[in-house]
Parts: C-alpha cells; structure tokens; sequence
C-alpha cells in the first residue's frame, strides 16, 4: 500500500493532565502516515484523486491547538479519526510527542496504528 506523510508537524496546545500543564499551551510532535492507493492519482496528475496533505495538516493543527486533550493518547486517537474521514485512507499511523516533558529525555508519546475498522 502507498503512504501520503506529514512530518513533525508542530502545534501548540493544552495537553497533559497535570494542572501547570494545562495552564500554558506546550508544543506538540505529530507525525502522520496514512495509507492508501496512490496509482490514480500518479496517472492522472490530480490532487484530487490523492489524499492533500496540506488540508490534513490543518485538520490536524486546528484541532491538536483547540482539543484540550488530557492525554497524549485521547489526542493520536483524534487524529486517526481524523485522516481515516479522508477519501482514499485506509489506515494511519499516528505518533504524537511531547517534547521536553519528561527530565533527561528529548520527547515522550505515543504511536498507534487504526484503520476504519477500529472506529
């Protein structure tokens, strides 16, 4: 299967589930992988027989910045939602990071996987 992917997409927002953490928006590490069938849109030429990796980033920023999630799992699962409503998404691979929140580390997060079939 074909991959369309958005790398280190970098949001601000509410997350966490401590009290200073939901006081000031922090920065958010999303990485996005969604499979699907990129033969037509390689014969035809046209964006619209792909999945437009510009209006999924910002799908995803929109709501990674307004969500208010608590954890940084709610917040994958959101996301998953999210690019599977795309025409054409089979399935998605979603890691979100959390850089800095955790001392001696560069990020913590999560990855998940999730086709229509989960939701």
């Amino acid at each position: 299967m074909d991959k369309v992917f958005i790398t280190d997409l970098i949001a601000r927002g509410i997350i966490g589930i401590n009290d200073w953490e939901r006081e000031h928006p922090q920065e958010i590490l999303i990485n996005i992988i969604m499979y699907t069938d990129l033969r037509e849109a390689g014969e035809s030429d046209d964006i619209n027989n792909s999945v437009n990796y510009r209006t999924v980033a910002k799908k995803v920023l929109k709501h990674a910045e307004n969500a208010g999630r608590l954890t940084v799992e709610a917040l994958a699962a959101d996301i998953a939602k999210i690019c599977l409503k795309e025409i054409g998404v089979k399935k998605v691979k979603v890691r979100i990071e959390k850089p800095g929140a955790v001392r001696f580390s560069k990020s913590v997060g999560v990855e998940i996987e999730r086709s229509s079939q989960n939701f």
